[in-house]
């Protein structure tokens, strides 16, 4: 059963900028924190941004400045905003919840590709 799905991945010039929603119908999810993982070819997954169940938000360095995670008004949606992608984003990008200690088995992500 998938309980968080992620969308919004896509193809974008170096420098485009794109939005990924991560949503689930499970409601006690609204009152956790969540996070957000990417993948790229032949490397291991890394973590890129994280939401705290306090709206507390914090960037892995590379991602600072130019990303922003976010929920909606039912904390049932959260969100990364990408902004000055560049080559080096291209992965597949994952939610999960937030910390650690709540993480479940990751599901199919959303690829992102930022090429000219």
């Amino acid at each position: 059963q998938t309980h968080l799905v992620e969308s919004g991945g896509g193809l974008v010039r170096p420098g485009g900028s794109l939005r990924l929603s991560c949503a689930t119908n499970e409601t006690v999810f609204k009152f956790y924190g969540r996070s957000w993982y990417r993948q790229a070819a032949g490397k291991e997954r890394e973590l890129v941004a994280t939401l705290s169940d306090r709206d507390e938000t914090k960037y892995a360095d590379f991602v600072k400045g130019r990303f922003t995670i976010s929920r909606d008004g039912d904390r049932k949606t959260v969100y990364l905003q990408m902004t000055d992608l560049n080559p080096e984003d291209t992965a597949v990008y994952y939610c999960n919840l937030w910390p650690e200690g709540l993480r479940m088995p990751f599901g199919q992500g959303t690829q992102v590709t930022v090429s000219s």
